[in-house]
């Protein structure tokens, strides 16, 4: 195994590469829309989700393993995405 002499180094570097944004205020009629998109989602339904996590906006594609109106999250596939941090979802069953 070779020394890494800059230990560190590489992780670093991805993270200087990461675009560090703030979460965007969503408009009221913007949180209309995904409310009402919301409610059309179900389980085994194959969705797109853009959400904030981690200081950028993230993208997902999967299946929707898991949703709970009252703990106020959905899961694709492992990922867990609170309601509040979904930005956009899109699905071919989704209607505006």
């Amino acid at each position: 195994m070779l020394f890494d002499a800059l230990r560190g180094l590489k992780e670093a570097l991805r993270e200087k590469e990461r675009n560090i944004v703030s979460k965007i205020e969503l408009s009221d009629d913007r949180k209309e829309v995904l409310d009402y998109k919301l409610h059309q989602v179900k389980k085994l339904d194959i969705i797109t989700v853009v959400y904030f996590h981690d200081q950028q906006y993230l993208k997902i594609t999967g299946v929707v393993s898991r949703i709970d109106p009252l703990a106020r999250i959905l899961r694709i596939v492992n990922t867990k995405i609170e309601f509040d941090d979904i930005y956009d979802i899109d699905g071919d069953k989704l209607q505006e």
